[in-house]
């Protein structure tokens, strides 16, 4: 027998709900309140079937302009506290995704300690934290919403009042009361800077306090102690694809901010050693390395005379406030004692603080190994920023540099086998290209800047800073020595017998075609003595692959299985070679982008493609969501890592020939769905406006959420728009199209529906896939998606679209429930069902709310109130759903 459905009412959302409408009675009055539950009642007997949309739809319309506002406000204010009464419940996140579960089950299968501790002498795992324009919500909103966890967890350990002596279910109330007042929309559009900014927050507030207790434990749970392998890294600043307010000016400003914070970090904790460390020469006897080490201080005064830890660390302090005051220009809030040398590098602090530490024994333990830790894992860069540009850009300034130089008079025109002959031999060339005085474009200036910005950032910042620079649409060998011939316009590439490269080219390949070609690319690559030489003194070589590009080229499950096959077929060319690889995941918040669990993404990892190395980006939403808090930050790095190990360590479960049979079915399943995706998106006429018009996208472009272009051209074509803009428009409409979409043809095309379930239960990779799917599919909605088909112009054109997509929507749900013996989506994930299910009455009036707004603008309303409105929809959907963008 079946067993029912049952949804469980969160007792934090009751909570927090109860809270939220007393702000809303005292701030918004009693007739908001009123209007506001008749509504949310509306929903609730819509959800069950009681009443149909009409009622809802009704009520919402019939509201004025500003209790639109309002209304969509407190919805939006729900979801906020809604999410962190997911993330209190804590049941969502798989109980098994740790550290310790992961060494249990890899000596399980017969690993050693000593393998284990082997991997991670030379394990490299990086979250790259990226400034994707998917996150609606002000920092100040994110800010708030920690503010509220940090008093739900006061009140969990059962602390009555606040600090300052208020009741904590009091200081909740004025906290949502500060939420319901504060803006909850951007007025200007974000600059690189604010972005800057926003990424310093969590990594000062997480991940500096995080990683060190991370440590910590993973050393504890390993009785050995190991190397700082978990770092983070940043695009912000770097990454100018398509970002003309990306420059030199922004690589230097967000590593001199980097910079700042971590060292102001450090001398905030020396600080705090100071204070604590007055061991005295009278009670205990000191080595002489510490006696000498306090004696270099130069800290004289008498009443620290036999206090050597203190006087020590006062000139550590002095030296660290000299090293900030030369990179930030002015003196720290606390200025030294006295003037000291700056450090030039972190490893010069590192001896310091260990040469105390060996003289401290077992006080050394807590946060003064934790200071160690510290300056070993974020050193005075604080996290590596990447460079990232287009080949095409890298094409046309290498071409003018050769022709102004009068070495090649139409680079462009030259066939590839010509360019790489040229490109090699301009390498091993001592001179440079550039001509002092001669006359360049705008773009060769700005992106000969950037290269010299970047060498300036490594006299200052350490080599550290910037180890990797990315080409987008990578997709021959050319474009990668283009880089190294810009590299070496400011000396960051030497040729020579043994060529040196102070920063690394890496390829990404990011279009369906692209991911087929890169193994061709890669093993060419490996040919030129060049890459040999980079590669042995990197000790690895980086391939990025990217997930957005290839699922709005070629659809979800085509993408996915893309990048697998990429992945799997470039394992075999490195090893050949004999160079360690390294995969950079481009992955988004949405399915759609590449989403998901971490965990099981990693796990789902081809053999060989990760052997305890891999960097993977951090977008938009997804940063607060998992950083924000250092409960949320600790179980997201501590799954990542225990994933990389079980991936790296454990023996795959599919081998050949079953392995060669689920490959052949994947292959047909990819195919069929990449011929439905394609003929619905870019074959089928009319869709390009249908789209335009069916979802927000045109007043998504007007959010101020982000420093980029919503556009890489200016182009209306779908090939042209960015995938962010592509997937949240979908999502915002609750279609979520770029998430599924071919996969139900796919399964309704392939005869051996066996083989389908019997891949779904035992390979990780087709059990991921079908996870994340799933997933989409619940979230999605296609009757609150017919509600937006009055906006579309051409009624019959777009009732004909949309027939096609919610028949493929219902393909889709019916196969995925076959092939998983399900009842309804979610059956086995119940915490997650409870959740989405939990939020749908709340979801639904904004999607009518929305097209309600939308109706006015297109029709023809200037009232500026509307866009406003419609935005703070779009915000509240957003956040609803979490992972939109």
């Amino acid at each position: 027998m079946t067993k029912p459905r049952t949804i469980n009412q969160n007792p934090d959302l009751r909570f927090f709900g109860n809270l939220l409408g007393q702000v809303i009675k005292e701030q918004g009055g009693e007739s908001l309140f009123n209007q506001i539950e008749q509504i949310r009642t509306a929903a609730i007997r819509r959800h069950r079937g009681i009443v149909d949309s009409n009622e809802l739809s009704d009520r919402l319309a019939a509201l004025d302009l500003n209790d639109m506002f309002s209304f969509a406000h407190a919805f939006l204010l729900f979801s906020m506290l809604a999410n962190l009464a997911d993330d209190r419940q804590g049941d969502i996140l798989d109980p098994d995704a740790n550290m310790a579960s992961a060494l249990k089950d890899i000596k399980a299968d017969g690993v050693s300690e000593q393998t284990i501790l082997d991997l991670i002498e030379k394990a490299c795992i990086v979250p790259v934290l990226t400034a994707h324009p998917t996150e609606v919500r002000r920092k100040s909103m994110i800010d708030h919403y920690n503010r509220i966890a940090t008093l739900m967890r006061l009140k969990d350990a059962g602390q009555t009042k606040t600090e300052d002596g208020l009741p904590i279910e009091e200081a909740l109330i004025h906290q949502i009361t500060i939420l319901w007042q504060t803006r909850p929309l951007m007025l200007q559009k974000l600059t690189v800077a604010d972005e800057i900014e926003t990424a310093l927050s969590f990594l000062r507030d997480t991940f500096l306090p995080v990683l060190p207790q991370l440590y910590a434990e993973w050393e504890e749970l390993l009785g050995a102690p190991i190397p700082s392998f978990i770092k983070p890294g940043n695009w912000i600043g770097g990454d100018r694809d398509g970002n003309p307010n990306v420059n030199a000016d922004t690589i230097m400003l967000s590593l001199r901010r980097s910079s700042e914070t971590v060292l102001a970090d450090y001398m905030h904790r020396l600080d705090k050693l100071i204070a604590n460390l007055s061991i005295s020469t009278d009670m205990v006897t000191v080595s002489d390395d510490i006696l000498r080490l306090a004696d270099k201080s130069h800290d004289e005064a008498a009443i620290r005379a036999d206090e050597p830890y203190r006087r020590a660390l006062n000139g550590i302090y002095d030296r660290v406030a000299a090293t900030y005051r030369l990179i930030a220009g002015r003196n720290p809030s606390r200025p030294p004692l006295r003037e000291a040398a700056p450090y030039k590098r972190p490893h010069e602090l590192i001896a310091d603080l260990k040469t105390l530490a060996n003289g401290l024994g077992s006080l050394a333990k807590g946060s003064f190994q934790a200071l160690i830790r510290s300056v070993e894992t974020f050193g005075f860069h604080l996290a590596t920023l990447d460079l990232r540009q287009n080949s095409q850009v890298h094409e046309r300034v290498v071409n003018e540099l050769l022709r102004i130089a009068a070495v090649e008079e139409n680079y462009l025109d030259l066939p590839e086998d010509q360019r790489v002959q040229l490109l090699r031999r301009e390498l091993s060339q001592p001179r440079t290209l550039y001509v002092p005085r001669a006359e360049y474009s705008e773009e060769t200036r700005s992106e000969l800047d950037i290269i010299q910005a970047a060498a300036r950032a490594h006299e200052m910042f350490g080599p550290e800073c910037i180890t990797t620079y990315l080409i987008s649409n990578g997709e021959s060998i050319s474009d990668i020595l283009e880089v190294y011939i810009l590299l070496k316009e400011a000396g960051l590439y030497k040729g020579g017998a043994e060529p040196k490269a102070a920063i690394e080219a890496a390829p990404l390949f990011e279009t369906v075609a692209d991911l087929e070609h890169a193994p061709e690319v890669m093993e060419a690559w490996f040919k030129l003595p060049e890459a040999q030489a980079i590669a042995k003194e990197h000790q690895v070589q980086e391939v990025m692959v990217g997930y957005s590009d290839s699922n709005k080229d070629g659809g979800y499950l085509t993408s996915v299985w893309g990048l697998y096959k990429a992945c799997l077929s470039l394992v075999p060319i490195f090893e050949k070679a004999g160079v360690p690889i390294q995969f950079f995941h481009g992955r988004g918040g949405s399915v759609g982008r590449g989403g998901g669990s971490n965990f099981n993404a990693i796990l789902a990892q081809p053999a060989g493609a990760v052997k305890g190395r891999i960097r993977y980006t951090e977008q938009g939403e997804v940063v607060a969501a998992k950083y924000g808090t250092h409960d949320s930050a600790i179980a997201h790095l501590d799954e990542a890592v225990a994933a990389t190990l079980i991936t790296s360590l454990k023996t795959p479960t599919i081998v050949e020939p079953i392995f060669s049979r689920y490959k052949k079915a994947l292959d047909a399943l990819s195919d069929s769905a990449f011929r439905s995706y394609r003929q619905l998106v870019y074959e089928t006429e009319g869709f390009r406006k249908f789209f335009s018009e069916f979802t927000p996208l045109p007043e998504i472009a007007l959010l101020k959420i982000g420093s980029r272009p919503p556009s890489r051209k200016k182009s209306d074509r779908i090939e042209d728009l960015r995938a962010i803009p592509w997937v949240f428009s979908w999502s915002q409409v609750r279609v979520m199209l770029p998430g599924w979409y071919g996969f139900g043809q796919a399964l309704y095309d392939f005869e051996d529906q066996d083989l389908i379930k019997e891949m779904a239960k035992t390979w990780p990779f087709f059990r991921t896939t079908i996870a994340n799917m799933e997933q989409v599919l619940a979230r999605s909605d296609l009757t609150i998606a017919k509600h937006y088909l009055p906006l579309v112009e051409d009624q019959i054109r777009g009732e004909q679209i949309y027939d096609s997509i919610r028949d493929g929507w219902n393909k889709s749900c019916e196969g995925l429930l076959k092939v998983t013996d399900q009842n309804w989506l979610l059956e086995r994930h119940p915490a997650l069902d409870n959740s989405i299910q939990m939020r749908r009455p709340y979801l639904e009036p904004l999607n009518y709310l929305q097209v309600e707004l939308l109706k006015k603008r297109r029709g023809g309303d200037q009232n500026p109130h509307i866009i406003e409105s419609i935005q703070l929809t779009l915000n509240a959907i957003a956040t609803a759903l979490r992972n939109s963008g």
